[in-house]
């Protein structure tokens, strides 16, 4: 699977550059100019790594780090900067960002340094989280999920539901304790006509390939997860 990278660079020209080589270096590129985008594409997908400008049309990338962090604390961030001040690194730093990139740079070294934390990041996590009963297959690391080898696309608030559900299997989760835990890209706590959209969504998905009955109403409380749990795995396994 195609490591996801997030390109956040106002500079249209730059950003291209950036997505161009690191596609054809074997990455799955998402890019965006603004705030915005970067937030909207948040909530649809799981980065490995993200490419942050500082400064932005509606905000800088210090803000968006923070928000990446709370969604996503796995994504590794590194900084494109023109400003090389030692109290702006450390704030990028202090942030959770592995790196800065002070501009101008050159793109080869970029992807250079790209792959290499990649891989550094591959090596010191050998193992990974997955749900798999036979017929339900769900990476929670990869993000990725199959039913009887048929894929299925669950989005990243789709996917902290599946995962507070399979860390309890068997167990009446109340719409209180759900909620608690779960938040949205922002990293503000969800609502509750969210929390039932998003359980509606995921029962969708599943009875549209035949996996029926995973997810049971417990009327007046909440939801149980009638398949199994999560289990720790060899990275390559499954």
């Amino acid at each position: 699977m195609q490591a996801e990278i997030l390109v956040l660079e106002d500079d249209g020209v730059l950003n291209g550059m950036i997505g161009y080589h690191l596609s054809r270096a074997g990455y799955a590129v998402t890019a965006a100019r603004t705030l915005a985008e970067a937030t909207a594409a948040l909530a649809e997908k799981t980065f490995a790594m993200a490419l942050l400008d500082v400064n932005l049309p509606d905000g800088d990338g210090f803000a968006f780090c923070r928000t990446l962090k709370a969604a996503q604390p796995a994504a590794m961030v590194l900084f494109l900067t023109a400003n090389d001040e030692e109290a702006a690194q450390l704030h990028g730093y202090d942030l959770g960002a592995v790196d800065y990139i002070t501009k101008p740079f050159y793109i080869g070294a970029l992807v250079r340094k790209v792959q290499a934390l990649l891989a550094m990041a591959a090596q010191a996590a050998p193992l990974r989280y997955v749900v798999d009963d036979g017929h339900l297959v769900l990476d929670f690391d990869g993000q990725t999920a199959a039913y009887d080898g048929k894929p299925l696309r669950f989005t990243a608030m789709e996917f902290k539901v599946l995962a507070l559900f399979c860390q309890h299997p068997g167990q009446v989760l109340t719409r209180r304790q759900l909620l608690e835990k779960l938040w949205d890209c922002e990293a503000r706590f969800v609502e509750e006509h969210t929390l039932t959209a998003t359980v509606s969504r995921i029962r969708g998905k599943l009875d549209s390939v035949g996996g029926q009955d995973y997810i049971k109403t417990v009327y007046g409380m909440g939801y149980q997860w009638m398949g199994g749990g999560a289990a720790c795995v060899p990275k390559n396994g499954r």
